[in-house]
């Protein structure tokens, strides 16, 4: 359920009706607007009794909330959420590329890679210092010491650091050194992570699971906020289908229709989405156009040696003539870069 209060309601009528919540045995969220405030109702398994609340001085509404993920969505938050990590903005209109290696390999090729990002211009380096295979047998991450590699990016190069969190035993460390937390697809329902991660002062980056429908994806996200943390980016990465002339299936169509009934940013990572460096131009663009803010993709200073993932990350110079039709395309479509 959403409280309304009436134009003009007074601190004291609010906190009221946020005190009749918690003693009703639910947990109240104060959503400040424009012209009114609202207040969200979560905790409820059921419909949440209206009598307790509707005869209180300043209520003007209450309105039933129809989906089960509450937090995440328009019914609760009608504005577009603002997520600031570092000096790139999700949320705001403007599109941002977040850019890097799929994994941190070793300190040389990841600063020339940066410091050849950071000459673009782009504001946010992607790297996995700690990376969660399919097999045991394969490279899993440089641990502490691809943290450290990443903040000599940061030092160096101004830039943001996003990388991904495996595990609760692992956040604290990770949480250190990032500017912003990648939950990846194995784990998006992973929930005493979501949870751990609720509770973390950094922005997180929620990927959408292999094979998760989008209220699946919605929910865990409300596990992130429900603990604290408003500060959710969400992802999709693609999802797995009968199609195998991609890696994945990248569902665009799921960007607008987040951002119809979710007031959180969406990107899109066709680099996983699709697995083909060929590919990687075309859906990005795409991206663009169906309005997410923003992408993830994998560049390596020598995809075709790279450690992990060589075959969708794009070689630096690719990068480079990508960035400049995005800008050109940004341009056209009257947002800015």
């Amino acid at each position: 359920m959403l409280v309304v209060m009436r134009s003009g309601a007074t601190e004291e009528e609010v906190e009221r009706v946020a005190r009749t919540i918690r003693r009703m045995g639910f947990t109240p969220h104060v959503i400040p607007g424009a012209n009114r405030t609202a207040i969200g109702i979560t905790g409820n398994s059921g419909p949440v009794d209206p009598h307790p609340l509707e005869g209180l001085p300043g209520v003007a509404q209450l309105i039933p909330v129809t989906k089960p993920y509450k937090l995440v969505s328009r019914e609760f938050h009608p504005r577009p959420t603002e997520v600031g990590v570092g000096r790139a903005v999700f949320g705001d209109g403007s599109f941002q590329v977040i850019a890097g290696p799929c994994a941190v390999e070793d300190e040389a090729g990841t600063l020339r890679t940066a410091e050849y990002l950071a000459s673009l211009g782009v504001r946010a380096f992607r790297a996995g210092a700690y990376k969660p295979r399919t097999s045991p047998y394969a490279f899993q991450g440089l641990r502490e010491e691809g943290l450290k590699i990443l903040e000599s990016v940061r030092e160096k190069f101004g830039m943001a650091i996003v990388t991904e969190v495996i595990d609760v035993e692992t956040l604290p460390a990770v949480e250190e050194c990032a500017d912003m937390l990648q939950i990846g697809a194995r784990n998006m329902q992973n929930f005493s992570l979501l949870r751990r991660a609720g509770k973390s002062s950094r922005p997180i980056l929620l990927k959408r699971g292999m094979s998760a429908t989008l209220e699946e994806w919605l929910l865990s996200a409300e596990y992130i906020l429900n603990e604290g943390n408003p500060n959710v980016v969400l992802c999709e990465r693609g999802v797995r289908t009968f199609a195998d002339h991609t890696r994945n299936t990248l569902d665009l169509s799921v960007i607008p229709t987040v951002k119809t009934i979710s007031h959180l940013p969406v990107i899109a990572d066709p680099s996983h989405g699709t697995g083909r460096r060929a590919y990687v131009p075309p859906m990005s663009k795409a991206a663009l156009a169906c309005g997410a803010d923003g992408l993830l993709v994998e560049v390596h200073h020598d995809p075709d040696n790279a450690i992990s993932d060589g075959a969708q990350s794009l070689s630096l110079q690719d990068f480079k003539t990508l960035y400049e039709e995005l800008r050109h395309l940004s341009e056209a479509l009257g947002r800015k870069m």
